[in-house]
């Protein structure tokens, strides 16, 4: 029994100026795909491996077509010389975006069934933030997506994807794919597993997978910064039994958009002005603020001082801002070096339409790096200690801030440009606060520009009735 493994992952907001290119991609290719960890489960079964191409990135702006077309290029040739291959795995997202592509993923897995032919089973996995097409439908056979947003089953995922495959190989089922749009656009922040409709919507589908003849079943929030056609909601079933699979993706359509209006925001949600002050007028400590409109990781850019700016103009107590990208101002502290002082203007330089902050700072740290990019540094401007990144980055980890020789719990207020707060931050949360704050991920949804997805979709419209349509994979048994 012999698999192929490829797949490229990445998130990209429609309204985000920045385009990935080669340089932002981490590339694994043949024994770095195996060693990997986030590829360790593979081992779990008893197959041979041909690793083909993986690219991951974080989350941005549109990969350059160029970028997208020799990654394609590369994954279809090592997909070519591995033959021949029993089955396909396909480690996806399902958000990218590809200058002049609408259906990236579409087009990759369409080009995947091209080169391995009808009779080889595929089988995918994909965050729950993706967006799903019928022309991905009709080239897989399998399929599962995250059930945790924040995402903390990512493996336990991948291990059903690979489980069904391995099944399907060992001649124990023979499986397909049926779903259903549902016209429902919100973003993750409104649908976290954690709080309720979706808590509990998602607590339905393993009592789905155990009725017989459903192996998998996904219910996908969509990608709400992706102004294109295929932007939606969907349920998708995998299963052999067609009558069972299409009457519970009804369902679980219908669920969901009955459950449309109650999608909250889980922390106390406010404008960046409100939510400073009730950090200055919080008994207890570390207050933890998500700069929500230039989450890197939702593909904003990362790089606003808006936060940082109110912070300094009426802010109380100390804060710790991580972090801001903006190369230039990363490069200035470190010309200087630790203990001076210079003016920096911070923020703004990746996107110039957004906001920047001119202030005057010491230059407490500087990361040891031997590469430029990673350079990260240190500063502080009165009450706020600011980490400057050269590169756009998240801080979700706690060892993202302990190797400077700090705590969050050290600081009256932490910001981070986030949504809905990592694993790590959230139980120290004391409390959690969200800024409605400007940037390519806003998360005041109907502001957005909204100029081609299908519609009608909620929440741009409301005054509309919706019927569940349950379409199948043309591989559907």
């Amino acid at each position: 029994m012999r698999i192929a493994v490829g797949g490229i992952h990445t998130e990209c907001s429609t309204y985000n100026p920045l385009l990935a290119r080669a340089t932002d991609f981490t590339i694994l290719t043949g024994a770095a795909l195996t060693a990997s960890p986030d590829f360790a489960c593979l081992g779990e079964w008893d197959w041979e491996i041909a690793p083909t191409f993986h690219a991951r990135t974080i989350p941005g702006g549109p990969v350059e077509r160029a970028t997208y077309e020799a990654f394609r290029a590369e994954f279809l040739e090592r997909l070519r010389q591995a033959l021949p291959i029993d089955g396909l795995y396909l480690a996806m997202h399902g958000a990218m975006k590809v200058e002049g592509i609408d259906d990236c993923e579409g087009d990759w897995c369409a080009a995947a069934r091209a080169v391995v032919g009808p009779d080889c089973p595929i089988s995918v996995s994909y965050d729950l933030h993706g967006n799903v097409s019928q022309r991905v439908i009709d080239a897989i056979d399998m399929f599962s997506a995250y059930r945790t947003a924040p995402h903390i089953d990512v493996t336990e995922t991948k291990r059903r994807a690979l489980a069904m495959l391995h099944r399907r190989l060992a001649g124990e089922i023979d499986p397909f794919v049926v779903w259903a749009r549902v016209p429902v656009l919100l973003p993750g922040e409104r649908t976290s597993t954690v709080d309720e409709p979706a808590k509990s919507l998602y607590a339905r589908l393993p009592a789905v997978d155990a009725i017989p003849g459903i192996l998998d079943a996904s219910i996908m929030v969509g990608y709400v910064w992706a102004d294109e056609p295929r932007a939606t909601a969907s349920i998708i079933l995998t299963g052999t039994d067609r009558a069972a699979m299409e009457a519970e993706t009804r369902r679980l359509a219908a669920a969901y958009w009955d459950a449309r209006e109650d999608f909250r925001f889980g922390p106390v949600t406010t404008s960046v002005e409100e939510c400073i002050a009730l950090a200055a007028a919080s008994p207890t400590r570390p207050v933890i603020l998500a700069d929500s409109g230039d989450n890197p990781t939702g593909g904003g850019v990362g790089d606003r001082g808006d936060v940082l700016a109110v912070f300094l103009d009426r802010g109380r107590g100390s804060a710790l801002f991580a972090g801001i990208a903006d190369r230039p101002a990363t490069e200035a502290a470190y010309r200087a070096g630790i203990g001076q002082r210079l003016w920096l203007s911070i923020g703004a330089t990746l996107d110039p339409s957004g906001v920047s902050v001119e202030t005057e700072v010491e230059v407490l740290a500087l990361l040891e790096t031997g590469k430029a990019d990673l350079r990260e540094a240190v500063v502080r401007s009165g009450q706020a200690t600011i980490i400057l990144t050269a590169r756009r980055r998240p801080f979700h980890d706690i060892g993202d801030f302990t190797r400077f020789g700090f705590r969050p719990e050290d600081f009256d207020l932490v910001v981070v440009k986030s949504g809905y707060l990592s694993p790590d931050l959230a139980p120290i949360a004391n409390p959690n606060l969200m800024a409605l704050s400007e940037g390519v991920v806003d998360q005041d949804i109907p502001r957005i520009g909204n100029l081609r997805r299908t519609r009608p979709m909620f929440p741009f419209d409301r005054d509309f009735a919706f019927t569940p349509e349950v379409l199948a994979s043309v591989r559907a048994g």
